[in-house]
């Protein structure tokens, strides 16, 4: 059974590790540590999935906004999620994702974003940022550009830049 519940202080190893070994580079692993620095920083939005007392997944959810021409919007970003490579491929990362967008949801939030594999998210709703007129500040493959409405019509009459936290440039 695993249980999804905010990163504790002493989980920040194990999800410096799990970011890691997932992505094979410190990249991501550093951008949470960075991003925890924030004045905006949700840390309820940091997540964690553990069974039997060990950390196994790690999912953040981080504030950005979508600069438009009639003003800036609040959104959030979905960056990282990492699952420990001997626990993928068991339905940890979508409990993660599932479960993180209802808080998101339940806080508040209207609009997610994500780079990530076209083939994994459009499951949980997600659909191409591109086509529902957002850009992406950096070069990013179209497809792997997405957003989640959490909030039906969030996205209804916005289009534009999506900004994020500098600390995401080191990525």
């Amino acid at each position: 059974m695993i249980t999804v519940q905010p990163e504790r202080e002493e989980d920040y190893t194990a999800i410096h590790e799990i970011n890691a070994l997932a992505f094979g580079q410190e990249n991501e692993a550093r951008l949470v540590e960075n991003l925890r620095k924030r004045t905006d920083f949700i840390p309820e939005l940091s997540l964690v999935a553990v069974k039997d007392r060990r950390v196994l997944g790690h999912i953040l959810f981080s504030p950005i906004v979508i600069q438009t021409d009639k003003g800036i919007f609040p959104a959030l970003a979905l960056s990282p999620m990492a699952v420990h490579p001997e626990f993928q491929n068991q339905g940890i990362g979508s409990e993660l994702l599932r479960q993180g967008s209802e808080l998101c949801r339940n806080q508040g939030h209207k609009i997610i974003v994500v780079i990530g594999h076209p083939t994994y998210y459009p499951r949980f709703g997600f659909t191409s940022a591109k086509v529902r007129g957002l850009d992406a500040p950096f070069s990013v493959p179209d497809e792997a550009f997405m957003v989640l409405e959490l909030a039906p019509g969030a996205l209804y009459d916005i289009s534009g830049m999506v900004i994020y936290a500098p600390e995401f440039e080191e990525v």
